[in-house]
């Protein structure tokens, strides 16, 4: 007897929880960006990871005369070009410009990799981000952003709509 009603007990719990649980499994929204510089050959490479639960609802704002859906090339698109608008980056007060090169569109996953090629002797200096990515989107958006030069890694966060650039000196 007490075992069905520990079993009821469970079962009813388990009930209660489950429509509870996919708000638990999604507490905030963030992306992923790694920017890689190549000391030797002067390349840049930066490959942003975004989520499709973020994305797909933020192409109402960010391609407003698409489908908010990944499915939509038109929305892709203006994805990619949003990325590039939204995303910047310096080195020793020079902006690079990155050329998208690469889309990978997952079942989980927006995987999109721009590139650029700079003087390999201009790799060494200040390195100036600015991530805004779904930052007017979502008010608690979180922008990772690693940046690997010379076998180290250093991480950069940008939180909300009114996150600033940010910078790393050389010595980083």
């Amino acid at each position: 007897m007490i075992q069905r009603l520990r079993r009821a007990a469970l079962v009813l719990a388990a009930l209660i929880l489950l429509p509870v649980s996919p708000a638990w499994a999604h507490r905030g929204h963030g992306s992923l960006s790694v920017v890689e510089i190549d000391a030797v050959t002067g390349m840049v490479t930066v490959s942003h990871r975004l989520e499709v639960h973020d994305t797909e609802p933020a192409l109402v704002l960010v391609a407003p005369e698409a489908q908010p859906s990944l499915d939509d090339p038109d929305a892709v698109k203006a994805l990619t070009d949003y990325v590039g608008r939204k995303f910047a980056l310096r080195i020793n007060g020079r902006t690079v410009p990155l050329v998208l090169k690469e889309t990978s569109l997952g079942a989980s996953d927006v995987r999109l990799v721009y590139a650029a090629r700079i003087a390999p002797g201009d790799t060494g200096g200040e390195i100036d981000v600015r991530s805004g990515l779904f930052a007017e989107v979502y008010g608690d958006q979180v922008n990772q952003v690693n940046i690997r030069r010379r076998g180290i890694t250093r991480t950069l966060i940008f939180r909300g709509a009114g996150a600033e650039a940010q910078s790393l000196d050389a010595l980083n």
